[in-house]
């Protein structure tokens, strides 16, 4: 006897079917010259970053060692993990991080993100799973490849506003398209659900 239909109630179940409907929507198909185009676009920017000084910002005093640590980080050189990392059990929270969503068949960094605890990051709901979802469907859609994880730097700082000050730098300097700083740059086709290159 099957006893699933006890656990929920109907409404409960389209409740949750909407939901998840809401989180995951796939945007409309991008077309594979449009993927194309929007990649290479993307990886041309990104990969003048490293032959160009970064742009000359003022910064918290606090920020100083990291920001002369961050300066020549590059995102593509750290471990890679499977972006579901969350999933994982681990022994404890973790640490004060950057990390950085790339798409390793591309290349092409994503996202630029900042965490106190890394271990733990993109537990429940985060917009860039989303847009992860969408990419990846994209790319099934046109047949093309795509290879996506998640490295961290913990050597961030620990103050939360700090963090979030070479959060911002990175973000300008690598212009990572899921970063809605950037979204405009771009016309990122992922993270609207409509699937249009805005």
């Amino acid at each position: 006897m099957d006893r699933q239909g006890f656990l929920l109630s109907e409404s409960q179940l389209r409740a949750v079917g909407q939901s998840h409907y809401e989180n995951f929507r796939a945007a409309a198909p991008v077309g594979t010259a449009e993927l194309r185009d929007w990649k290479r676009r993307v990886a041309k920017f990104q990969t003048t970053v490293g032959l160009a000084p970064a742009a000359e910002q003022t910064t918290l005093f606090d920020l100083a060692a990291a920001d002369s640590q961050a300066e020549g980080l590059n995102p593509f050189e750290l471990p890679p993990q499977n972006t579901e990392f969350w999933r994982w059990r681990f022994s404890d929270v973790g640490v004060a991080a950057m990390y950085f969503v790339i798409d390793y068949a591309a290349p092409l960094l994503l996202y630029v993100g900042e965490t106190v605890k890394s271990n733990q990051r993109w537990k429940g709901e985060h917009d860039c799973k989303r847009y992860l979802v969408n990419y990846r469907q994209a790319h099934y859609q046109n047949q093309m490849t795509s290879q996506l994880g998640i490295a961290f730097w913990p050597h961030a700082p620990s103050q939360r506003r700090a963090r979030q000050t070479l959060e911002s730098r990175l973000i300008y300097k690598w212009r990572s398209p899921f970063n809605k700083e950037n979204w405009d740059f771009w016309k990122t086709p992922f993270v609207s659900g409509k699937g249009e290159l805005r």
